[in-house]
């Protein structure tokens, strides 16, 4: 630039068309060659080999740690809304949208009489179990009332800044350690720009072109054989508020929809997958694996009911063969692992027809509805253009160090299919008590705490399976009885203490009382007689009353020897070492 010293204010006062007294024209001129001045310091200064920044200020990425401050005036953002109806804000009807349906505005194609494949990929969402949201300190409690966990940084207030949740970056780079892919040391948050009701700042903070993971695979095994599902991509962003509609099942056409922001921020990681799947079963497969994997990691809870996995499915058709994709078309509102196999079922089935028949196939969004098990239009199947995505201005890039990364391995658990044949070498697990314990990782971490005072895994897995199991209903987050008092109980069993049947007797009654077992063993004097000495005696007395049966048995009705142990076990209370009383009474009755 070069520099001059004087300006002609004549023609800027001309040009703008306004009228001056001498005494502002001079002032004018003075500010202009101010201005310049400092223009030509700031132009010549020595920037050297400085590359530019996508901050004003390049500067490590302040975070706070995972810590819950609840915001104390919660009324004031409920004053914010026009109408509210007790903890929730009131959204007014909305005018209905024109949906493409299935039947109308068709437009041809040739048709195809040959075999067709499908091809799925799969977005899965994971809630993180963080204790605060990922850019504020309001609390994650599901479940709470509604609204009672919200704060102007959530709810969207003007003037308000995020603050990064670091647990939330730890358990995003675990999950990334887990499956495989590489943790980029430089991550951007983007703003992903559309607008609806749950979304108070009309954009959700996401991550685009600069995700904190890429690539990896999940291994699944469909009848014996392994196949890896390349990953894309994990990113972190924030979860939407949550809606409940009157009248309809979304916003369109209801009375009223009322909004929660208690979900608003509650942090997320989303694991794309590459178009690898191949059917609905697989990819029941791939989102059981991943359920465990997160899981088995303590960095999600896998609690599809309560959304804190949500899947959605991209699917389309090719001719056999063919390595073109097809027009794809992604469904919605999967809440459960049959849901996701019966959804793409559907529309594989959907979409061959409408190839067959000669239709063509429109890029779109559907959701699944599970009453009618089908699927049906819900909108135009947006892309990244749609929303505008660009790098948040209020975050700085995160910056991860090899020493921060590593600090996170020994947080890594092994993958579910080791787990799985962990089980069936060391355990003699069959195929189905090694998959149980696959998919579900409570039951093998319960398990291996208890393996850690008691040495027979087979005789604690028949335990296990069999009563524990069906105690719980599945559910080992609502089990009171500790490792070490189950170990010591199935001890008590083994040394013959206590009898199997007075063993099954002890777990109902721990579980509805919530007492321990070794405490009712000991409480109800339940410890089985082993004196041979004191059944001998017993039995000698019920043979005594009993001559008849004796002279049967010993002619040849040897089935009268349940008659004398269920003799024994009445006169011993049921206390006699039901072993032993069969060894004696043979002895007694040759």
């Amino acid at each position: 630039m070069k520099h001059k010293s004087k300006i002609n204010i004549e023609n800027l006062i001309e040009l703008a068309s306004f009228e001056v007294s001498e005494e502002e024209k001079k002032q004018l001129e003075n500010e202009l060659d101010e201005f310049l001045a400092y223009a030509h310091v700031i132009d010549n200064a020595p920037c050297g080999d400085m590359t530019p920044s996508s901050h004003a200020v390049e500067k490590e990425a302040y975070m706070r740690e995972d810590e819950i401050s609840a915001w104390d005036k919660v009324e004031k953002i409920m004053g914010n809304s026009p109408v509210t109806e007790g903890q929730s804000y009131l959204v007014p009807p909305q005018k209905t949208t024109a949906v493409m349906l299935d039947d109308e505005n068709e437009e041809s194609e040739k048709p195809y009489d040959g075999e067709l494949e499908p091809v799925i990929g799969l977005e899965v969402h994971a809630r993180l179990k963080t204790k605060s949201k990922l850019f504020c300190s309001c609390s994650t409690q599901f479940g709470d009332e509604a609204n009672s966990n919200a704060c102007p940084v959530c709810s969207g207030q003007p003037g308000v800044l995020p603050v990064l949740n670091r647990e939330a970056v730890n358990m995003a780079i675990i999950a990334g350690l887990a499956v495989g892919c590489t943790v980029n040391k430089h991550s951007v948050f983007a703003r992903k720009n559309y607008f609806y009701p749950d979304l108070p700042k009309g954009y959700q903070i996401s991550q685009f072109e600069e995700p904190v993971c890429s690539g990896g695979g999940v291994d699944i095994e469909i009848d014996g054989k392994v196949k890896t599902v390349r990953l894309n991509r994990i990113h972190m962003e924030e979860d939407a508020g949550k809606m409940v509609h009157v009248g309809a099942p979304g916003i369109w056409g209801a009375k009223a929809s009322a909004v929660d922001f208690n979900r608003c921020s509650v942090p997320l990681i989303e694991i794309v997958t590459e178009p690898d799947l191949s059917s609905p079963e697989e990819a029941r497969e791939y989102v059981t694996m991943l359920r465990a994997v997160l899981v088995s990691l303590g960095i999600c809870d896998g609690n599809m009911e309560e959304g804190s996995l949500k899947c959605d499915a991209n699917v389309s058709v090719r001719p056999v063969g063919s390595k073109k994709l097809g027009v794809k078309v992604e469904i919605k509102n999967m809440n459960s692992f049959k849901a996701i196999e019966r959804a793409l079922d559907f529309e594989i089935v959907r979409l061959k027809k409408m190839k067959q028949k000669g239709i063509r196939i429109k890029q779109e969004t559907r959701g699944w509805d599970e009453s009618g098990q089908k699927t049906y239009s819900m909108r135009g199947k947006e892309e990244s253009q749609d929303y505008r995505y660009f790098p948040d201005p209020d975050l700085l890039p995160v910056v991860l160090t090899d020493e921060w990364i590593n600090s996170l391995k020994d947080r890594v658990t092994e993958s579910p299919l080791n787990g799985k044949k962990k089980c069936i070498d060391n355990y003699s697990f069959s195929e189905n008590e090694a998959r149980l314990f696959m998919v579900n990782p409570s039951y093998s971490e319960y398990f291996e705490k208890v393996l850690q005072y008691y040495d027979n895994p087979r005789a604690l897995a028949n335990w296990f399976f069999s009563e524990i199991l069906s105690q719980t209903g599945g559910d080992m987050g609502s089990i009171h009885i500790t490792p070490d008092d189950l170990a010591e109980f199935l001890k008590r069993i083994d040394k013959g203490e206590i009898s199997g049947k007075i063993g099954k007797d002890v777990l109902k009654k721990a579980f509805t009382e919530k007492k321990g077992l070794v405490e009712i063993i000991e409480n109800e004097n339940l410890k089985q007689e082993t004196d041979t000495g004191v059944i001998e005696k017993i039995i000698d007395e019920i043979i005594e009353k009993n001559p008849s049966q004796v002279a049967e048995y010993k002619s040849g009705k040897t089935k009268l020897l349940g008659f004398f142990v269920g003799e024994t076990m009445k006169a011993s209370q049921g206390k006699a070492n039901p072993k032993i009383v069969n060894e004696i009474l043979r002895e007694k009755l040759k």
